[in-house]
């Protein structure tokens, strides 16, 4: 499952990216406002994921 979640996150953020984009280029605010929102929590989601593969190794590591 986290293979899947780290691909929806990544893109979450391509998504935000191309919204953040048009927005800019069309002068719509609200549109460029959104996409950098939907960036950043792809992204806040993204290290959630790494800080949970950190934490599975650190307890491998010790099991062993």
């Amino acid at each position: 499952m986290g293979l899947i979640e780290k691909l929806r996150n990544r893109l979450m953020m391509g998504r935000g990216r191309a919204k953040q984009n048009v927005g800019r280029a069309t002068g719509d605010p609200y549109l460029e406002t959104k996409g950098q929102a939907e960036r950043v929590e792809g992204a806040g989601r993204q290290v959630g994921e790494r800080a949970k593969d950190a934490g599975k190794a650190v307890r491998d590591a010790f099991e062993q």
